[in-house]
């Protein structure tokens, strides 16, 4: 492993796993400088490692990390939670990667960590037990959030194909839990009532909050190259999740969901995800860490039921 100092970017710097990577990666005697950006400033103060510019990715700055002779990359700019105005979603999703992408091929980036989604796979019938690497993406048609992220990874294999001197680094994670998830699950259990497609009740993964920040930080260490699924082994299925909660489940054929849902989207009593969200929990989507386990000799310290089980303490709070 080389021991160049490392001067890494992250983008979308103010968002929380970006803060909690920020404060981890200021602590390492090897990070020399930590370049965050974002449209607004980080919540709470760095320390004089930390260098904040305001960039809002959907505009083009290809000067930007040589400016600051960045080595690394960490990019975390994206629209997390489903919109009504798909078009920027993706600028900030699809062009903000190709802007960061024109700023490292501008400059002397040698490392390059995006941040995926087991969810590009898409929850289907068909689904193997655990998905790898190599098995198709197949994002849900209409769930934005997959469909942008398999788009972004579209772009970074063509720059990886343009440059090939640059570690390229996609890291396909499951939903993050934790006592301060954030994401389309998460809020889902702040609901007083859980929906169940028919008799589904598919396994599930979770990553707890502490083990992403860890594998980011080792994948900036490491340089990996190529995509690696980042899960636990465990899974949990959705009834169990709900119980841990102390939320009830309502059963309903898929077609009454999916008019509910569609019909709450539209009239937008709920802003959560429309309705083809539902496919997530009447299909399985777990993937095999198998890779990155033995690339990294990653161990996770957290369980998918651990990782929930931190949820569910820090809700009930």
């Amino acid at each position: 492993m080389s021991e160049t100092p490392l001067r890494i970017a992250v983008t979308g710097a103010s968002g929380y796993i970006a803060g909690r990577l920020i404060s981890r990666l200021q602590e390492s005697d090897r990070v020399q400088t930590i370049l965050a950006t974002d449209i607004r400033p980080p919540p709470a103060p760095y320390s004089r490692k930390v260098k904040f510019v305001h960039w809002d990715v959907t505009e083009p700055r290809p000067d930007i990390f040589a400016a600051h002779e960045i080595n690394a990359v960490v990019h975390l700019a994206y629209i997390l939670n489903p919109g009504r105005s798909p078009a920027h979603a993706r600028r900030v999703n699809v062009t903000g990667t190709d802007n960061v992408l024109q700023a490292c091929e501008t400059s002397e980036v040698r490392h390059i960590l995006y941040l995926s989604s087991a969810s590009v796979y898409g929850a289907h019938p068909d689904n193997p037990p655990f998905l790898i690497e190599t098995d198709p993406v197949r994002p849900i048609e209409g769930f934005q959030y997959s469909q942008d992220k398999a788009a972004a990874e579209s772009r970074l294999a063509a720059f990886d194909d343009r440059n090939p001197s640059t570690a390229v680094t996609i890291l396909r994670v499951c939903p993050v839990m934790g006592p301060n998830a954030d994401n389309f699950i998460a809020r889902a259990f702040r609901k007083p009532i859980l929906p169940a497609i028919g008799r589904a009740d598919p396994p599930m993964q979770f990553l707890h909050e502490d083990d992403l920040i860890r594998a980011l930080t080792l994948c900036l260490e490491r340089r990996p190259q190529g995509i690696y699924n980042l899960a636990p082994d465990d899974t949990i299925r959705w009834s169990e999740m709900a119980a841990m909660i102390n939320r009830p489940l309502i059963s309903l054929p898929a077609p009454v969901w999916r008019s509910l849902t569609a019909a709450a989207w539209r009239l937008r009593l709920q802003n959560d995800s429309p309705a083809c969200g539902l496919h997530f929990i009447h299909h399985r989507w777990t993937v095999s860490p198998k890779k990155i386990k033995s690339t990294l000799t990653l161990r996770l310290r957290h369980t998918s039921r651990s990782a929930c089980q931190s949820y569910a303490d820090a809700a009930s709070d």
